[in-house]
């Protein structure tokens, strides 16, 4: 990163204005002026360095908003996070010190998730394929516990509008990360909320209901016999479905 040894050594010629300044003059221990772009000492960045200082600092400053939208941090969120560096990244061990100053001086800030999102779109407006990535980011980091909350989604879905992706666009983002398992709770009439054995028995008693030998035996035309049979096909596989994705015994 170009801009790691200016930030570093206090010689930062041009600082980010706005929210995301605020935060990095928090983090870095620099008096940036968050209502002034312009903080002159020792040296300039350059326009490359400055647009890999702001995205540096708005991903690590909205995934901080993201991990807190819940009400808390947890220790599997933070572990995330610091996954997220070291195999996404490959962030050396000064460079994820200096983002989790980012993280944590963001959580602490007066600033929201929608100020970060706004800054960060009117800098990268015209490169589309950074607000994917950054859509990449919040998803994959989101998932890592293996759930994605409402709360997270509802979040997600605010960047995406001030992104100006569109309700497709979204569920393309959304589906590389989450599998659409609702169909199959619905197709059981659980809930994704249902504990184990609630699931195992319900599944149970559809089984039985809609039973090959059990349907035959009512005496149905052909036809209904045939759909009955489909539907018992797609229980069992809706079945099978879930008790992979919750680890069902």
């Amino acid at each position: 990163m170009g801009w790691f040894g200016k930030v570093v050594g206090g010689t930062i010629g041009f600082a980010i204005g706005g929210p995301l300044g605020a935060v990095a003059g928090a983090a870095f221990g620099h008096s940036f002026d968050s209502g002034s772009k312009q903080h002159y000492v020792n040296a300039r960045l350059s326009s490359g360095e400055e647009s890999q200082f702001t995205f540096f600092v708005a991903a690590f400053s909205m995934l901080a908003k993201l991990a807190k939208v819940d009400g808390r941090i947890s220790g599997e969120e933070i572990k995330s996070i610091e996954n997220f560096m070291v195999n996404d990244l490959n962030l050396n061990l000064e460079n994820r010190r200096l983002a989790m100053n980012i993280f944590h001086a963001a959580i602490d800030s007066r600033e929201t998730f929608h100020d970060f999102a706004r800054q960060f779109y009117m800098q990268f407006s015209r490169q589309p394929q950074l607000l994917e990535l950054m859509m990449d980011m919040l998803f994959r980091v989101s998932v890592a516990d293996g759930v994605l909350s409402q709360s997270e989604e509802q979040l997600i879905k605010s960047a995406a509008r001030v992104f100006n992706f569109n309700d497709a666009e979204y569920s393309k983002f959304k589906a590389r990360y989450i599998k659409d398992f609702e169909k199959y709770y619905a197709i059981l009439g659980s809930s994704k909320n249902d504990s184990n054995d609630q699931i195992k028995k319900q599944y149970r008693k559809l089984i039985l209901e809609y039973h090959p030998d059990k349907i035959a035996s009512k005496g149905l035309p052909d036809e209904f016999i045939k759909f009955a049979n489909d539907k018992f096909r797609e229980i069992h596989e809706a079945y099978e479905v879930i008790k992979k994705e919750k680890g069902i015994k």
